[in-house]
Parts: structure tokens; sequence; C-alpha cells
């Protein structure tokens, strides 16, 4: 898999899903030998107009009309350097769309496309933006809407319930990505956390959220079922 794509070129995905007024999510597949490795991105709609594109994944044509009807894509995020096979080509398509990186990931995805920013540009009050500060840092965004707050992460939680193929079960169990519940990846605690304390401390911040609904993750199923403990759960792993 090269590490951005040249063109338009559409991997198998779901459908857009609306999880909540303005919050659009849409499973994808990274094709790989003996399987499928799921991905996942996420559209935020801005209050003043355009939208928020959360780790860029290519569409049919179908799912894009969806997302430029809900408003002009503006802004992409690059969650991590990992995230950055489909930017070039979302850059292509939406000439006028800035593009935002953390600190540390900001040279590695800028070799793919032009990066604008590494903090929140953005300016909508509904959106709050952390950093994990760690050997390979990434964003995480708090998304608020009149019925709760919605948390989004990139590879520190996975939730890989349904990997397809051998291949992707295979890699899914032995690199921890959550395949019975949420999880810490193993392969992500080994190559990007130097420090397990203060990710744990972020995450006992983000369950303390009053009205947490759900958390949205890169690769793997949303966590829809008491999200704030499972937070507390994977803080108290961190910690040991």
């Amino acid at each position: 898999m090269p590490d951005a794509l040249e063109r338009w070129q559409v991997m198998p995905h779901g459908v857009l899903e609306e999880i909540d007024d303005g919050i659009l999510t849409v499973p994808g597949e990274i094709v790989m030998p003996l399987g499928r490795f799921p991905r996942r991105m996420t559209v935020i709609a801005l209050a003043e107009g355009g939208t928020v594109i959360w780790s860029a994944i290519a569409l049919h044509e179908p799912e894009m009309a969806r997302i430029e009807a809900l408003g002009p894509p503006k802004f992409l995020i690059v969650p991590n350097r990992a995230h950055r096979l489909d930017a070039k080509i979302w850059k292509q398509r939406y000439p006028e769309m800035q593009v935002i990186a953390p600190p540390k990931a900001r040279q590695a995805v800028a070799e793919v496309v032009a990066v604008d920013a590494t903090d929140d540009i953005i300016g909508d009050l509904a959106i709050a933006f952390d950093l994990i500060d760690q050997k390979t840092d990434e964003f995480a965004l708090r998304v608020h809407r009149a019925s709760g707050t919605t948390l989004i992460v990139n590879d520190s939680i996975g939730h890989v319930r349904h990997p397809h193929g051998l291949g992707a079960k295979i890699m899914a169990r032995l690199m921890g990505f959550g395949v019975k519940r949420p999880q810490v990846p193993r392969v992500i605690r080994r190559m990007m956390i130097d420090d397990p304390k203060a990710l744990a401390a972020q995450m006992r911040e983000w369950a303390a959220l009053p009205d947490l609904r759900r958390i949205i993750v890169s690769h793997g199923d949303p966590i829809t079922h008491d999200p704030a403990g499972e937070l507390r759960r994977l803080a108290a792993k961190l910690e040991k």
C-alpha cells in the first residue's frame, strides 16, 4: 500500500450514517493480503457552513454527494502520520480545503500534501481539539451537540469487532485492535506511546465529561455502550 494515493481510488466502504446532528461516519476497508482491515472516516458539519473531514476516505459519488449536501469540505484533519493515504486526492478534489495535522506528524504529512496548521484553526465553538502528545502524536476531537458529546479518537483505541478475512483477523488479534471489546492496540502502545500514564490521565478526563454519548474510533465500530466506563477501564490497564 503506498503512503498516499495519486488518483481518486475508491476502496470498499459502507454507507454514511448520521450518528448525531451534523455528524456522519462511514466504515471503509483497506484491502490487504487475505483480508480487509477496517478504517473509518467522520464528517462534522460546521455551525457557519461547510464540513470538517476526519481521516479521509475516498467514497463513491452518491456518498460524496451526501457530504457535499451537508456542507462543502473546508478542513481536512490528518489525525496522525499513518492516516495520510487519501489526503492528497481529497486536497486535489477540494483545493480550497485547509489541511491540519499534529505537530510531530507535520513533516510526514507534508510529504504528500501541504499542511496549513498544526492546531485548531477551525474556530467552531462546538469542536474542541485534544493533542495526545506521545512518541508519535495524534489528535482527538470532542464534538458537542444538544444531545451530548461525541469523542473522536484515532489509533489510541481500537474496536475491530468484525475483521474481514483471515489476514485481517490475525492482524486484529495479534496487534490487539479490540476484537472482543475496546482496547489500546498493543502495536500502538509499543510504537507510539512513551507515557502510558499521561494517556490514562487523558482518558480519565474524557470519561469525566458529563454528557459523553459515544466514541468514534478510526479502526472499528463506534463505542456506544458505557463509553465513560470503557475509558476508565482502558486507563486502569495503562496505569498498571
